[in-house]
């Protein structure tokens, strides 16, 4: 796990005040969406199908940092849509740092060259870059030539720069063993990106093609191989040696979707960005208004196969702290990946 030092040390101390303040749900990172707009049209999304006056609309400043300090979260992801394509995305992120908040903005790279003057290096603050492969492959999976090179290029001027830069890759069932290991080789040793964080894709409604999502067996499997031969231990990965277990069928959790909740400009989304069964306006309503239990695989069909960090991660996290061994674990390999 690649994360940095100071950063495990905040979220260790914010789980351990919920646990002594014996919170059973509490948010560790949340997914905000100041917007939906796009400018790329990805076949695994379906946020730019909203119609066209939401793809106009931006969150308030003050309502995306509003929302993000009423859970009381130490991390955010800033995605969307497409955030650089939000005016103020830079006061946004400035504000959150302000507040010590770790905030990753998500983006496909394409206006990140255009706007990078307007963001500061921070230890709080970094480029989460999405990659999903080598450069056929990601410009293929973003139905757009040039893209992943224009990503490379800007990752590039952003380390430059003295930003934290990180990745995001998802997979799906077109992918090999190899595929996955050529594109993280490349992120890891090539360009030495900070962390890259792993997802499988999952079936999200909205999304044009839906046939190329894996299943939890399949996913097991292809993890299994790519991890092999030393990779798992040697990439930098954004992620809790739990939950890369859990990728590749060692263990299993319930799903806690409470964990990483998602607030958009419809506002605190049920159960999670992947599932839509409605939005409340306060994280207090999401929290204790929602069945919970009625989720994950074995509950609700929808769920049969998840495997999606926004659900799992954060049970591995947990599991990782009520366990001395797993706790020293992660310890080891946070600070062996910080070398």
């Amino acid at each position: 796990m690649a994360m940095p030092l100071r950063q495990t040390i905040r979220v260790g101390t914010y789980l351990v005040e919920q646990k002594l303040r014996k919170r059973e749900k509490f948010p560790l990172i949340v997914e905000l969406e100041p917007l939906f707009a796009c400018n790329l049209a990805c076949e695994g999304c379906g946020k730019i199908q909203h119609p066209a006056g939401v793809l106009k609309q931006r969150m308030p400043v003050a309502q995306a940092v509003g929302a993000v300090l009423e859970s009381g979260a130490p991390m955010v992801s800033i995605a969307g849509g497409e955030p650089l394509m939000h005016p103020q995305i830079d006061e946004i992120v400035r504000q959150l740092v302000a507040k010590k908040k770790y905030v990753f903005l998500c983006t496909n790279a394409m206006l990140m060259r255009k706007k990078m003057d307007k963001f500061t290096p921070s230890p709080y603050f970094a480029f989460a870059v999405h990659i999903d492969g080598l450069r056929e492959r990601h410009d293929e999976s973003v139905a757009k030539e040039g893209v992943f090179d224009e990503a490379v290029e800007a990752m590039k001027e952003a380390k430059k720069r003295g930003f934290r830069v990180t990745t995001n890759s998802t997979f799906f069932n077109t992918d090999t063993p190899q595929t996955i290991i050529e594109v993280l080789n490349y992120l890891n040793d090539d360009l030495k990106v900070d962390e890259m964080m792993i997802s499988p894709a999952y079936a999200y409604e909205k999304a044009p093609d839906q046939e190329h999502f894996l299943g939890v067996e399949q996913t097991r499997e292809l993890f299994k191989k790519a991890f092999s031969g030393g990779n798992r231990s040697r990439w930098r990965l954004n992620h809790s040696p739990l939950f890369l277990d859990f990728l590749e069928g060692k263990a299993d959790f319930p799903c806690t979707a409470w964990a990483i909740p998602n607030y958009s400009l419809f506002g605190w989304q049920r159960p999670c960005y992947l599932m839509s069964d409605g939005y409340v306006p306060t994280y207090r309503e999401l929290i204790e208004e929602t069945d919970w239990d009625k989720y994950g695989r074995g509950k609700d069909p929808r769920c049969a196969n998840c495997m999606a960090h926004c659900g799992y991660e954060p049970t591995a996290v947990l599991a990782t702290m009520g366990s001395l061994k797993e706790s020293l674990r992660a310890v080891r390999e946070t600070v062996s990946g910080s070398k």
